[in-house]
C-alpha cells in the first residue's frame, strides 16, 4: 500500500471524529479536512472543502451522540 493511501485513510477517519459543538464548528472542521484531502489527491480545494463541510454536518446532525 502506498503512503498516499495511508494518508487518505487517516484523513477519512479524522473527518468522522471532527464534529464540533456548533454548526459553524462542524462546517469548519469538515471543510478543513475536505480541503486537505483534495490537496493530497490534486483535486479542487473548494470542492473538497464544500463536500467535507456538508459531509461532516450531515454526520454530526444524524449522529449527535457520536460527536
Amino acid at each position: 500500500m502506498s503512503i498516499r493511501t495511508y494518508i487518505l485513510a487517516i484523513a477519512a477517519c479524522g473527518s468522522l471524529a471532527a464534529c464540533g459543538d456548533t454548526l459553524g464548528e462542524q462546517a469548519l472542521a469538515g471543510g478543513a479536512i475536505g480541503a486537505g484531502a483534495a490537496a493530497l489527491t490534486s483535486g479542487s480545494l473548494a470542492q473538497g472543502a464544500a463536500i467535507g463541510a456538508a459531509g461532516n454536518i450531515a454526520y454530526c446532525q444524524l449522529n449527535p451522540g457520536r460527536c
